[in-house]
């Protein structure tokens, strides 16, 4: 089972635990308040980075000791199994934003990916290939030269073909960043409006059906 909380921005708290004798606590991106948000209390056993900004690598606000990984790789950690795969945050390879690191989490018999602040509108044959069975997808939508906007966004679920998606990195009240609201990525996939939700628990046993694939809002 996990338990999945966002933060607002890009950050995601992913609690996995098989209800027996394991559990394992991701945190995914912490933001610094610059950003007009407030950061919650978290605690982690693992810290991803995707990349160096100000508004995801604020590695000092998450509690315990965890193991930052900030980088492409492979790594298992209390039983999770992360790749770090290499990407960039604008279109041109890096030239303007630099890099960005894509995480694949696989725990309990799932896979999650976090495509952090990605700035390519397709990805090469080579992440595709490495970005295979997701179960569900944390994907940018929010456009503003940041990231993907919408458009590019509905195009990457579309190869990616996860069971459940969740947008991240869109407009939101106290935000100081210049971004898309999330019902621009709602219209491109089909959807008048969804009610949004305080988190998701998903097990693998209860998952969408293949070709029933999920779009899932998130609240603070």
């Amino acid at each position: 089972m996990a338990k999945i909380n966002w933060a607002g921005q890009s950050c995601f708290q992913i609690s996995v635990s098989n209800s027996r004798d394991h559990e394992a606590n991701i945190v995914v991106d912490p933001f610094d308040e610059k950003t007009g948000l407030k950061i919650p209390n978290m605690t982690a056993d693992i810290v991803l980075v995707t990349h160096d900004h100000h508004d995801h690598n604020n590695v000092s606000a998450v509690k315990g000791e965890p193991l930052v990984i900030s980088g492409p790789g492979e790594y298992e950690v209390k039983g999770v199994f992360i790749k770090g795969i290499p990407a960039f945050h604008d279109d041109v390879n890096g030239k303007e934003r630099g890099k960005n690191t894509i995480y694949i989490i696989e725990a309990e018999d799932m896979k999650f990916c976090h495509l952090g602040d990605l700035g390519q509108k397709q990805l090469t044959d080579d992440q595709l290939e490495k970005i295979d069975g997701i179960d569900v997808l944390m994907i940018p939508v929010g456009g503003g030269g940041y990231t993907i906007d919408s458009s590019a966004a509905q195009k990457i679920v579309a190869e990616i073909e996860p069971r459940i998606v969740i947008p991240m990195h869109y407009a939101l009240p106290k935000s100081k960043e210049d971004l898309d609201d999330v019902s621009k990525f709602l219209k491109a996939m089909g959807k008048q409006s969804i009610a949004p939700q305080d988190k998701l628990v998903v097990k693998e046993s209860a998952m969408p059906k293949e070709g029933a694939m999920e779009i899932v809002v998130l609240q603070l």
